[in-house]
């Protein structure tokens, strides 16, 4: 995924959470001439146009490629589908 692909879809609730904490600070930072809060507000704004978070690029997200699980060493291969059988 490019990083203009990644700054223009998956938009959720804590990506935008992130921006309005960053232009927030950023704003109070200026504003008060206080460079250690505008500091802090670029660690926000990067975090929301990269879509990372605090643990770096995806190390907290879900997987959302298919699942995938180790069936022999050296090979991967498709997760098994679980059958249900409903009992009365």
């Amino acid at each position: 995924m490019t990083l203009k692909e990644r700054m223009l879809t998956n938009w959720h609730l804590g990506r935008v959470v992130r921006l309005a904490i960053g232009l927030m600070l950023l704003g109070t930072g200026i504003q008060s001439k206080d460079w250690i809060m505008g500091t802090f507000s670029l660690w926000f704004l990067y975090q929301a146009v990269t879509d990372t978070g605090c643990c770096g690029s995806g190390g907290c997200a879900p997987d959302y490629r298919s699942k995938m699980t180790k069936s022999e060493p050296g090979s991967m291969a498709k997760e098994e589908v679980i059958e249900f059988e409903e009992v009365k």
